[in-house]
């Protein structure tokens, strides 16, 4: 059954997410959940599938346009995370900008006191037309280049050159990505964002769910 037979956000709906900015074209299931919405921009033509988290710390997240997050994408962290134009990110892909101390001897998760954890943050970048696989985990001070493949179920704590193919825990180069993808850029319809304070009539315009 398509996606869209379950339902995305209406445009009533959109609007009282609270998000810091939106643009058009925009088909959120209604499934989806944000977490610091007013840190949090979406570009146009964004597709963000059932049960993804979005929880944006201090440092915001900010998703470009033409972005799909597939099913059961999660993007947290208090650092930032900005994925720009193009992107695309398969199932269960995980992206952090926060993670605990795992072999030191502070204490870990969020029930304990913060002066007794020792938790890392460091901003996240995927640059244009970056793809990431299945089930692969993108961590903290991470930048994946323009154009950059990662395989699925990969686990990224290096920066990925533009156009590169990786894969692996860690990952490691296995191929090179062909550079005409960016020829066809120009032929897909842009769009801007839209403030947060446009409010209800520009959401009205900002979400399409086709029953295709």
């Amino acid at each position: 059954m398509p996606l869209s037979d379950f339902g995305c956000l209406t445009p009533e709906e959109l609007s009282r997410v609270g998000l810091a900015g939106f643009g058009d074209d925009l088909r959120i299931h209604r499934t989806v959940l944000f977490f610091g919405a007013a840190r949090i921009r979406l570009g146009s033509h964004v597709r963000i599938d059932a049960y993804s988290v979005l929880s944006a710390g201090r440092g915001g997240i900010r998703l470009g346009s033409h972005v799909h997050l597939a099913v059961g994408v999660t993007i947290l962290g208090d650092d930032a995370v900005d994925i720009d134009d193009f992107c695309g990110l398969s199932a269960k892909v995980s992206v952090f900008s926060s993670s605990d101390d795992y072999s030191g001897g502070a204490l870990t998760n969020p029930t304990v006191p913060a002066e007794l954890r020792n938790v890392a943050s460091a901003p996240v970048r995927l640059e244009k037309h970056a793809i990431i696989g299945a089930s692969s985990v993108i961590m903290p001070g991470v930048t994946i280049g323009v154009g950059a493949a990662v395989g699925a179920v990969s686990f990224v704590n290096k920066d990925v050159p533009a156009f590169a193919v990786v894969s692996g825990n860690p990952v490691r180069k296995i191929g090179t990505r062909d550079h005409s993808l960016l020829d066809r850029e120009g032929a897909v319809p842009a769009g801007g964002e839209k403030g947060a304070s446009d409010g209800a009539q520009a959401a009205a315009h900002s979400v399409h769910c086709r029953h295709d």
